[in-house]
């Protein structure tokens, strides 16, 4: 294993076309006078900065922690067309999705999504027949125009060979149908290049402090970066709240007498080692309207979720043992004891679903968008799913355009002429990006291992090219962070200077999977720490 004597050191000078310093984004967003300003940098927020700087304003984007710090990277890692919807008759909602998840898997961002086959057991006495699961899997495929298959039903013999933890007491069949999965922080972290790209300047870890007014109108913000404390401010004609759970604490900020006008439920997860090769997920019923989910991910086993109303403050959201309990013994419905063994949890995350405000259970309410506008002018918005991110943004930049006395509509490209189906950067076919790796990623240096050249493929796509020449000019960087994993040092120069990663989480938690496999060690964290401190 590397040793923190042998982390690679890189000079103090950046890789060339690295991103501007922290001081520098600062000054242009003080002088600069922006026509939105996006608190909040999840994947709403992210988003709507896509999407705007693609319109042509003049956007940025700040958040207090870092991009897709909390329930943006705490997510089910699924683009879905939401097969429990048809229990409601949300018939429209679920083959809008369908089109959403089939528009990023397929022409948005292939690099960093990959179809997901999906068995959904069907046991003696559960709270579904075969008949009836049958039929709607093969609706559910229908309303994606059968482009992942027909949904249909196998034998658990069939079943048991693609999921050899499979339990198979009682169960009677296994309904067929096809999804698709993604790393929703590397999905994250390449929307805001493409925002940046087409535009967008952007900040993390800078806390807003408070909000400017002008004549009763927000119009800015005031905000210290949180790596040195430096305080700066920025003027915007529109401020949008995109900061998810804390969304109503930006609203007391323009307002102290603001209604509360959303309610939250935690989602917990479990990340495990897995004990063999899956070749499928596992869709569970739980009851009539919730399902369980086991999902082959990272080369791990990912668990959950819960659903239940949550009260406290966001920022201490975390994985209970009674949501661990939980999450087990729901999976023990449909899976061997001996993948459930809690020797194997590697890593437990936990995020908010933002919900709108009123009764009835959690699980049940709807994942809808909105979008209000405040007493100052500041519009909020909150709620929705991973899935229709791109369809969020457009949605806010209709409301944008909307607005009484056009404030905007004049300076921004109506988003109806915009390309439909926009890339994100990267994007290529990760077999072929594979594929060059390994034949050409050891020339100079040392050959690329194959699970190597896969990780970098379906995280970066052709951006891996990039990681790829850097680790060859220095041979240090091509050597693994951890045996065990298949991340290479060069990765961390990579988000260092492209990647805005200023903390050991920011590399270890979201721009690379070590922190989830269980493997951010101590020694590797000093060893990440030191390499960030490296910058020019």
């Amino acid at each position: 294993m590397t040793t923190l004597q042998s982390v690679p050191a890189l000079g103090t000078h950046p890789a060339s076309g690295s991103l501007p310093s922290r001081a520098e984004t600062r000054e242009q967003l003080s002088k600069a006078a922006y026509d939105l300003l996006v608190i909040g940098g999840g994947i709403l927020g992210i988003s709507t900065a896509w999407h705007a700087a693609q319109s042509g304003l003049r956007v940025a984007l700040v958040d207090a922690g870092d991009f897709a710090g909390a329930t943006s990277s705490a997510s089910s890692k699924l683009l879905h067309g939401g097969l429990r919807y048809l229990q409601t008759g949300a018939v429209k909602l679920v083959a809008e999705n369908h089109f959403e998840r089939r528009a990023v898997s397929r022409e948005v961002a292939p690099h960093l999504a990959n179809p997901l086959t999906f068995y959904l057991p069907v046991y003696k006495g559960g709270p579904h027949g075969a008949a009836k699961l049958g039929a709607g899997v093969f609706a559910y495929s229908a309303l994606s125009a059968f482009g992942d298959g027909v949904g249909h039903v196998i034998s658990p013999a069939r079943a048991r060979r693609d999921v050899p933890e499979l339990r198979t007491d009682n169960l009677k069949a296994v309904a067929v149908y096809g999804d698709d999965q993604m790393n929703d922080a590397r999905m994250a972290l390449m929307t805001v290049r493409a925002a940046v790209e087409a535009g967008a300047v952007v900040l993390n870890h800078a806390a807003v402090t408070g909000l400017r007014f002008t004549k009763g109108r927000v119009t800015g913000a005031d905000l210290q970066d949180r790596t040195d404390g430096t305080e700066f401010g920025v003027n915007a004609r529109l401020v949008l709240n995109a900061t998810g759970p804390w969304v109503d604490h930006l609203r007391r900020m323009e307002n102290p007498d603001a209604a509360p006008s959303i309610r939250l439920s935690k989602g917990a997860h479990l990340v495990l080692k897995r004990t063999r090769p899956w070749k499928a997920a596992l869709a569970t019923p739980i009851d009539k309207y919730r399902i369980t989910f086991a999902l082959p991910w990272e080369d791990m086993l990912l668990l959950g979720t819960t659903d239940e109303e949550y009260e406290g403050d966001p920022a201490d959201v975390a994985v209970t043992e009674k949501d661990t309990a939980q999450i087990l013994d729901e999976a023990a419905f449909s899976i061997r004891d001996q993948q459930l063994s809690r020797d194997l949890i590697t890593y437990s995350f936990a995020g908010l679903r933002v919900l709108p405000g009123g009764p009835g259970d959690t699980s049940k309410a709807k994942r809808e968008t909105v979008v209000t506008e405040g007493r100052g002018g500041m519009l909020s918005v909150a709620g929705g799913k991973w899935t229709t991110f791109r369809h969020i943004g457009r949605t806010v930049m209709n409301k944008l355009a909307a607005l009484p006395g056009h404030p905007l509509a004049e300076d921004m490209e109506p988003i109806a002429h915009l390309p439909k189906k926009l890339p994100l950067p990267g994007i290529a076919n990760p077999n072929a990006v594979a594929h060059r790796l390994l034949v050409d990623g050891g020339t100079p240096g040392p050959r690329m291992a194959a699970d190597t050249a896969r990780h970098l493929a379906t995280h970066y796509g052709s951006l891996s090219f990039d990681i790829a020449r850097t680790a060859n000019e220095n041979p240090a960087l091509a050597e693994r962070i951890h045996p065990d994993a298949p991340e290479i040092w060069a990765q961390v120069a990579y988000a260092r200077d492209h990647e805005w990663a200023e903390t050991a989480d920011d590399v270890l938690r979201r721009r690379t999977t070590l922190t989830i496999r269980g493997l951010a060690t101590d020694e590797i964290r000093a060893g990440v720490e030191s390499m960030l401190g490296d910058r020019g």
